[in-house]
C-alpha cells in the first residue's frame, strides 16, 4: 500500500484534498446540531425534572438571570424601572421564553432586590433546556437586556443558555498549539519540508474528522464538547504518528537507501506501529461506553473518528507527500553531507545512548527515583472531589462572569445555584418550614402549585461548587423531606451536577478495569508476553494518579491557578476523569508500543534482554520525547481557549503525557525491564499456541541468495578495530540466526582478527562486544564463499540494528 501511494502520489493527494473540501462544504451547508444530553436515569434530580416538565411544560426549561446594578441611588428609582421593566416585558413576549419573573411586580418582587437596594435581578425561564434553546433567541435576549444600560446602570446576564453565546472565539488555541509544534519539529528535523509534513497530516486528519463529526451531529447526539476534545487529541496523535514515520524514513535515506524504498520500509515498520497505536487509542476511547452515560457517546464518536482519519492520513497521504519531496525531506546540510561522505553508519550515539547505558548500569536507583517522584505528585489525588465548575470560572470579561459576581455581591454565593425541591404530595407548608430551618439555607420560596406539583425554590448560603452545597442536597434528600412526610425530589442544575458526579464516580472502577483489560490483551498478543502488558498497565495507573494529583493541586487547591487566568479553585469536572483516562491510556499505549516494539525486534534477533532494552531505549527515546513535547505544547495551548473545562483537560493531559514520556517510558519502564531480565518475554507455552498472531513488526522476508550446488558451510572473517584503526583484542563476536539462536562464538586475537563458522549460506546477525566499547551488530549475507567483514567499535556508543 505504501509503495502504491508513493508511486500514485498525485491521485492520493487529490483524493484527500477532495475529501477535505467535500466534507467541509457538506458540513458548512448542514450546519451544526450539537446537543448535551445528560441522561441520568434512576437519580433524584431526573425525577424532579420529569415532574417539573409534566406540571410546568413551559417552565421546565433552562432558567437564566438578568442582573443589574446602579452606581447611585437604588434600583427602585423610577429612572431605573422605566428602562428595565419594558425590556423584561419584551423578553417575556418572545417565542421560546416561558416567562419572566422580575422585582417590580408581585409580592415576591422585593426578595429580588438586594438589602442595600443597589442590585436586582429577574429570572428568565426558557421553554427548552439550555442546549436546545436557539442561539439566536439567546442573543436577542442579551441584546434587549443590555440595550437598557445607561451611564451608572450596568446590566449583565448569567445562566447556561447565556453562556452558549459567550463562548470565546475558536481557533486561537489550535493555532498556538500548531505553531508551538512547528517550532519543535523544525528544531528536531532542521528542514522546513520535514517540519510541514506532520502538521499537514494532522490538519487533514483533524479537518476530515471534525467535518464528519459535525455531519453526524444531525443523526445522533453529539455534545458541543466533542469537537474541542477531538481537535485536542487529533492534533496530538496526527503530528506524533507522522513524526514517527518521517523519522524512520529520514534515517533510511541517511543510511543510503533510495527514497521510495526508505518510505516503504518506514511505513512497513513505523507505519504498522501507528496502525496498532491508533487502534489502541480508539479502543481506550470506546471504553467510555461502559459508563452508560449518553453524554459521552458523542465524545467517543467525535474523538475516535478523528483518530481514525489521522491514522489513515499517516499511512496513505504521508507516503504520497514523501514521494513529492524525495530527498528534500532531509535538510540541505544533511543532503550535502550525504553526497560528500556517503551513507551514515547505523548507530545511536549522543545523550540518548549515554542515558540508555546509565539505565542499564543503575536500574534499581533510577527506578526508585522515578517511583518517588511519581508518588509525590500523586499525593493530592487522595483529596480528589468531582463536581462541576460554575460561571465564576468564566473569563472576567464575559457577561456571565460579571452577572455571577453581581449576584454573589448582592444576594450571597448561593444565588448562583438555587435548588428546586419538587413536591408531589404531603404537607407542603411543613416541608417549607423544615427546609427553612435547615442549616445552609439562605432563602426558601414556594411557587403556586400546578397539577398537584409544588416547586420550592431553595437558595443555599454557599456557592454551587462548594462541598457544603453537596452536603445540603444530601441533608434535604435523606433527612428533611422524609421527616416532613412529603413525596419530593431535589432538582436544579446544581443537583444534576452532583448526581452526575456520583454516577460517574460509581462507574469509574468498571471503566478503568475495562480499558486496562483491553490494553493488556492487545499488548499480550502483540509482544507474546505477560510481563510487558502487566508493566504497561501498572505504568498507566501510576501516570493517571500523578497527573490527577497535578490537576487537584492546580484546579482544586488553587496552586498557580491565578497564573492561568481561570478564576477561583473548585472541584474537578465530573466528566474529566473518564475522558482524560481514555486519552491518557490510549496515548500511553502509543509510547509503550513504539518503545517495546523496537526492544521486541532486538530481542527476537539476539535473545539478549539487556541489549534489547538498551538499544530500544537509545533508538526511540529521542523521538518519543520529541513527540511528547509536541503533545504538551498542543495540550497546554488549550488553556488559552477561555473554557475552564478545556483548560482543565489541556493541563491534565499535558501533565500526563510529560510524566509518561519523560519519567515512565524513559526511566521507569526500561529500568524495570532490566531488573526483570528474560522474564519480560515470558509466555506460557499453552497460551502461546492459543493466542492469535498479531505482529507489530513486519515479517522478515527470505532473501534470494546465490548458492553453491554443495550448499556447504562457509566462514565470516575480518578485523575488529577502534575508531582510530587500532586492533581491539579480546572482543567477543557472536553469530546468530534470524531467530536469535547462537551458531558460533569467538574472541578476537591481538591483531584484532577473528573468524566464525557459518553452517549454510543465508542472512545472519554478527555482533561484537568488548569492555569499554559499545556493542556493534550487523546483518551479514553469506554465500558459499568466505565473507570478509570488518567491524569498528566506538567508546560509549550503542549500536542499532535496522
Amino acid at each position: 500500500m505504501a509503495r502504491w501511494c508513493y508511486r500514485h502520489r498525485l491521485v492520493v493527494l487529490l483524493l484527500w484534498v477532495g475529501a477535505l473540501l467535500g466534507l467541509g462544504a457538506a458540513a458548512s451547508t448542514a450546519g451544526t446540531d450539537y446537543a448535551n444530553v445528560f441522561s441520568l436515569p434512576n437519580t433524584d434530580s431526573k425525577r424532579a425534572y420529569d415532574q417539573l416538565e409534566k406540571a410546568f411544560p413551559e417552565r421546565a426549561g433552562d432558567t437564566d438571570t438578568v442582573v443589574w446594578k446602579v452606581d447611585t441611588g437604588t434600583v427602585r428609582d423610577q429612572s431605573v424601572q422605566s428602562r428595565i421593566q419594558p425590556a423584561l416585558e419584551k423578553i417575556g413576549k418572545m417565542a421560546g421564553v416561558g416567562g419572566v419573573t422580575g422585582p417590580y411586580a408581585g409580592d415576591r418582587g422585593a426578595a429580588q432586590i438586594s438589602a442595600n437596594g443597589k442590585i436586582a435581578y429577574a429570572q428568565i425561564t426558557f421553554a427548552e433546556q439550555a442546549n436546545a434553546v436557539p442561539k439566536q433567541l439567546v442573543q436577542d435576549v442579551v441584546d434587549i437586556a443590555q440595550g437598557a444600560e445607561r451611564g451608572g446602570l450596568h446590566v449583565e446576564l448569567g445562566g447556561q443558555a447565556i453562556q452558549r453565546v459567550q463562548e470565546p472565539p475558536t481557533g486561537l488555541a489550535e493555532m498556538i498549539g500548531i505553531l508551538a509544534a512547528a517550532v519543535v519539529l523544525f528544531l528536531a528535523f532542521g528542514s522546513l519540508f520535514a517540519m510541514l509534513l506532520p502538521i499537514g497530516i494532522a490538519i487533514f486528519g483533524v479537518g476530515t474528522g471534525l467535518f464528519s463529526t459535525q455531519l453526524l451531529s444531525h443523526v445522533t447526539s453529539v455534545p458541543d464538547l466533542a469537537p474541542l476534545l477531538a481537535t485536542l487529541i487529533g492534533l496530538g496523535v496526527g503530528i506524533d504518528y507522522a513524526l514517527f514515520i518521517v523519522t524512520r524514513h529520514r534515517r533510511g535515506i541517511l543510511r543510503g537507501m533510495d527514497p521510495e524504498e526508505s518510505a516503504v520500509i518506514a511505513l512497513n515498520t513505523s507505519g504498522r506501529a501507528v496502525l496498532f497505536a491508533g487502534g489502541t487509542v480508539c479502543i481506550a476511547l470506546a471504553g467510555m461506553l461502559v459508563t452508560n452515560l449518553r453524554f459521552l457517546d458523542g465524545v467517543v464518536i467525535g474523538t475516535s473518528l478523528t483518530v481514525v482519519f489521522s491514522v489513515l492520513a499517516a499511512v496513505t497521504l504521508l507516503p504520497a507527500l514523501l514521494g513529492f519531496l524525495g530527498p528534500r525531506v532531509l535538510s540541505r546540510r544533511q543532503r550535502r553531507k550525504l553526497a560528500a561522505d556517503g551513507p551514515e553508519p547505523e548507530r545511536a550515539s549522543g545523550f540518548a545512548a549515554r542515558w540508555s547505558s546509565s539505565v542499564q548500569k543503575r536500574p534499581r536507583s533510577i527506578a526508585v527515583m522515578a517511583l518517588v517522584v511519581m508518588a509525590i505528585l500523586a499525593i493530592p489525588v487522595l483529596s480528589l472531589r468531582l463536581g462541576a465548575t460554575d460561571q465564576g470560572n468564566d473569563d472576567a470579561s464575559t457577561t456571565t462572569r460579571k452577572a455571577y459576581d453581581l449576584l454573589a455581591e448582592g444576594f450571597g454565593p448561593g444565588f448562583n445555584g438555587p435548588l428546586q425541591v419538587v413536591s408531589t404530595s404531603g404537607d407542603t407548608n411543613k416541608l417549607v418550614q423544615g427546609i427553612r430551618s435547615t442549616a445552609g439555607v439562605a432563602q426558601v420560596a414556594a411557587l403556586p402549585p400546578a397539577q398537584g406539583v409544588t416547586v420550592i425554590q431553595v437558595v443555599p448560603t454557599t456557592s454551587p461548587q462548594s462541598e457544603k452545597t453537596d452536603q445540603l442536597i444530601d441533608t434535604l434528600r435523606d433527612k428533611v423531606i422524609p421527616e416532613a412526610g412529603a413525596q419530593a425530589h431535589v432538582g436544579g442544575v446544581t443537583a444534576i451536577s452532583k448526581d452526575f458526579s456520583t454516577v460517574t464516580g460509581d462507574r469509574l472502577p468498571l471503566f478503568i478495569a475495562t480499558i486496562i483489560g483491553l490494553g493488556f490483551l492487545l499488548l499480550m498478543i502483540a509482544f507474546r508476553s505477560l510481563v510487558v502488558p502487566l508493566t504497561a498497565a501498572l505504568m498507566n495507573l501510576i501516570a493517571a494518579a500523578a497527573s490527577f494529583g497535578a490537576l487537584v493541586a492546580i484546579f482544586q487547591w488553587g496552586w498557580g491557578l491565578s497564573l492561568l487566568g481561570l478564576g477561583k479553585e473548585g472541584p474537578i469536572n465530573a466528566f474529566l476523569p473518564v475522558i482524560m483516562l481514555s486519552l491518557l491510556f490510549g496515548l500511553s499505549m502509543d509510547y509503550q508500543v513504539f518503545l517495546v516494539s523496537r526492544m521486541h525486534e532486538e530481542w527476537v534477533h539476539t535473545k539478549d534482554n539487556a541489549r534489547a532494552v538498551r538499544v530500544g531505549l537509545a533508538e526511540t527515546s529521542r523521538v518519543i520525547n520529541s513527540a511528547a513535547l509536541i503533545m504538551v505544547c498542543v495540550f497546554l495551548a488549550f488553556v488559552l481557549s477561555g473554557d475552564s473545562g478545556a483548560a482543565m483537560a489541556g493541563v491534565g493531559l499535558a501533565a500526563a503525557v510529560a510524566l509518561d514520556a519523560f519519567i515512565l517510558r524513559t526511566a521507569l519502564v526500561p529500568a524495570a525491564m532490566h531488573l526483570l531480565g528474560k522474564s519480560n518475554w515470558w509466555l506460557p507455552a499453552g497460551l502461546e499456541k492459543r493466542l492469535p498472531h498479531l505482529a507489530v513488526e513486519p515479517a522478515e522476508e527470505a532473501e534470494s541468495l546465490p548458492r553453491a550446488s554443495s550448499g556447504g558451510s562457509s566462514v565470516v572473517h575480518g578485523f575488529v578495530r577502534d575508531a582510530e584503526g587500532a586492533p581491539v583484542d579480546g572482543a567477543v563476536l557472536t553469530l546468530l540466526s534470524k531467530g536469535g539462536r547462537q551458531l558460533d562464538r569467538v574472541t578476537s586475537l591481538a591483531d584484532g582478527s577473528y573468524i566464525v563458522s557459518v553452517p549454510t549460506p543465508g542472512t545472519y546477525l554478527l555482533s561484537a562486544t568488548a569492555s569499554s566499547y559499545g556493542a556493534r551488530a550487523r546483518h551479514v549475507v553469506v554465500t558459499d564463499e568466505p565473507l570478509v567483514h570488518d567491524l569498528e567499535l566506538t567508546e560509549g556508543e550503542v549500536d542499532a540494528v535496522n
